[in-house]
């Protein structure tokens, strides 16, 4: 599957690959409740393929800074449907946006074809189901949890301390038979991250690419954007476009993003700039 991902970004002359965000939650930070109807997250599917997207991220549980878990029951009942009907009618790649073991099985046997994992397979088991299921895994870096990872973060050096996390948690990943050519990190953005922080580790993104990993994006309409732009969530897609475009010219090789179509003609005029030098 991720060799398919790859060669489908160069036949869009080496443009990123584009993950189109699908929360089916009642309360995620940008679109909560606008889809937890499995018919409108499935039309919302729609939308983000005809407008380029690669991939369709779908969660069924918010990890928005104060966010409350819910069960894997309750996670399942929101995303298998949506993904059982979008496989059905599409070959598009499908994600899961998960971190339990549970969750993870039934999305794969749905026709999910990756796991992207907020927690980086430490919970309890899900390294084991991953490794067992076989498909590709997004390992995102966070600081504590979704309840406590804005409470008060620091590092002494962001970018090689979220470097020194995603290679450990590779490593990890290989030890356990998950395949290193397998393997995407995602520096989490917002996750247990001051806006100093994002900065840095946006500035500093280069660094992480060199790891030998795909590199996975995601600063779509997020605080940091926010707080830049002085916009509210939904007015964010110039901010979270530039930020997209920094990440590419940085070395990122996935960016999730909720405005696909915006994006990807931005990539594409910077991309006919950058093959002219």
């Amino acid at each position: 599957m991720s060799g398919d991902l790859w060669t489908r970004a160069a036949d869009r002359r080496a443009l990123p690959l584009l993950m189109g965000v699908l929360n089916v939650t009642p309360d995620s930070f940008s679109d909560g409740g606008q889809f937890s109807n499995h018919f409108l997250a499935l039309a919302q599917a729609r939308v983000l393929v005809a407008e380029g997207a690669d991939i369709i991220d779908i969660g069924g549980e918010s990890t928005r800074p104060g966010a409350q878990p819910v069960s894997a029951d309750e996670e399942c009942s929101r995303v298998i449907p949506v993904i059982e009907h979008l496989r059905a009618e599409s070959s598009v790649c499908i994600s899961i946006d998960t971190s339990k073991p549970q969750v993870m099985q039934a999305a794969v046997s749905a026709g999910a074809q990756l796991i992207n994992d907020v927690f980086a397979l430490r919970q309890p088991g899900s390294l084991e189901m991953a490794a067992q299921l076989g498909v590709p895994v997004c390992l995102m870096h966070m600081l504590g949890t979704p309840g406590t990872m804005q409470h008060a973060p620091s590092y002494t050096d962001i970018v090689d301390e979220v470097a020194a996390f995603l290679s450990e948690r590779a490593r990890e990943c290989v030890a356990a038979g998950i395949d290193r050519s397998a393997i995407w990190i995602d520096p989490g953005f917002g996750f247990g991250k001051t806006l100093a922080h994002n900065l840095q580790l946006l500035a500093g993104l280069d660094r992480l690419s060199t790891l030998g990993f795909p590199l996975l994006v995601g600063v779509s309409r997020k605080a940091m954007i926010g707080a830049l732009t002085g916009r509210e969530t939904t007015m964010r897609v110039a901010g979270s476009v530039a930020a997209a475009l920094i990440a590419y010219q940085r070395g990122a090789r996935v960016l999730r993003v909720h405005d696909v179509a915006q994006t990807l003609d931005a990539l594409k005029v910077a991309h006919a700039i950058s093959d002219l030098s």
